[in-house]
């Protein structure tokens, strides 16, 4: 039985991921803010779906609790063969640029894009010493954004975060390539989570006007099994590479 670690698991995106990896065979380990019993629905969610699941809790903005992560899921399982950054958070107030504060600048960049950096530093280390199964030691994927690479003013902190992700996904899959670990990046559009209800009623009416050509909402389980494909044997030729999941936003249209 092959082992995931999934940050920000319990709701949204990561419960999607979570719970796709866990119905393809995988144990999940789910790091979350908040302990199991707060978080009925995701209980209720996974065991419906008969995943095989663990819970930390743990702030993964914390060097320590980075650690502590690391080493319960090795306690649990003994090795780890995907780990998903996917925990992140919006900035703390929606404001122009010239408005945003330093404290929101090093809230979002402390989640975003400081713990992925370093939990997955820890996590190599570890992966570097498993035997190869099937065709590769462990498969890493990080969970960036369009905002990667397109410019939102009233949330720049959020955007310079992702573009984060984006140059963690390339360096790590550089250096992980050689030992059979491989990296690579998705980047979600327009996905239907409790992180965009005070803007969903804007985003539908964009959407219903032809914003992507793909015209719906992305759903959580989009997302999830876009990260079930990559963790598979079937890209070992492909490291660092970004899948976009947004709908078909990313494309130039006139």
């Amino acid at each position: 039985m092959k082992n995931a670690l999934v940050t920000g698991g319990s709701r949204g995106i990561g419960l999607g991921i979570a719970r796709e990896l866990g119905v393809s065979g995988y144990r999940v380990a789910i790091v979350a803010t908040r302990p199991e019993e707060a978080c009925p629905e995701t209980t209720r969610t996974l065991n419906e779906a008969g995943v095989d699941y663990a819970w930390i809790t743990a702030d993964v903005s914390r060097q320590g609790d980075r650690q502590r992560i690391v080493d319960e899921v090795y306690s649990l399982f003994g090795e780890l063969h995907v780990l998903v950054n996917n925990a992140g958070v919006m900035a703390k107030e929606r404001c122009d640029i010239l408005d945003m504060t330093e404290d929101s600048y090093d809230y979002v960049m402390s989640i975003n894009t400081k713990a992925p950096m370093f939990l997955t530093q820890l996590v190599a280390r570890r992966m570097m010493e498993q035997p190869l199964q099937g065709a590769k030691r462990g498969t890493i994927v990080n969970i960036a954004s369009l905002n990667s690479a397109v410019s939102s003013i009233r949330r720049g902190e959020y955007c310079v975060s992702k573009a984060g992700v984006s140059m963690i996904t390339q360096l790590y899959a550089d250096r992980l390539a050689p030992e059979r670990i491989y990296v690579y990046e998705i980047r979600p559009g327009i996905i239907k989570t409790d992180m965009n209800l005070k803007v969903r009623a804007l985003y539908t009416e964009q959407i219903e006007n032809g914003l992507l050509p793909i015209g719906r909402w992305g759903m959580p389980e989009d997302i999830g099994k876009a990260v079930r494909a990559l963790c598979s044997d079937d890209f070992c030729y492909s490291t660092g590479t970004v899948i976009d999941v947004d709908g078909g936003f990313h494309i130039r249209r006139l």
